[in-house]
């Protein structure tokens, strides 16, 4: 009987090392993605978005030809598309990163 329950102790010790590994991993990975950056184009490259893996943006680039029609709506358009495709981006390599990370568990974040 005993030594069942040692058997028992091995097998919980071995899990507590795997979550313990597993949350070391995401950590690790989470550090990786968040300063990762993801850019993103709009307009044939006259907007050029560029963010953090924290969803902060890192820089903006408009070309200053597209300023000479001085349409303001569709500047503002091409500035909305190209971020949206950077927060896309990271969601996107957030979600392979972290499905890494847990060894594919699904796992809220």
């Amino acid at each position: 009987m005993a030594r069942g329950m040692m058997g028992g102790n091995m097998n919980y010790n071995s899990m507590i090392k795997q979550a313990q590994k597993m949350q070391a991993d995401m950590a690790k990975a989470q550090e990786e993605l968040e300063e990762s950056k993801f850019e993103s184009t709009a307009g044939g490259g006259a907007v050029t978005v560029t963010l953090k893996g924290d969803y902060t943006m890192e820089s903006i680039s408009i070309d200053p030809e597209i300023l000479e029609d001085a349409d303001v709506e569709m500047l503002q358009d091409l500035i909305l598309t190209a971020f949206n495709e950077s927060v896309e981006k990271i969601n996107a390599k957030k979600e392979e990163t972290m499905g890494k990370a847990t060894g594919g568990l699904r796992m809220p974040f």
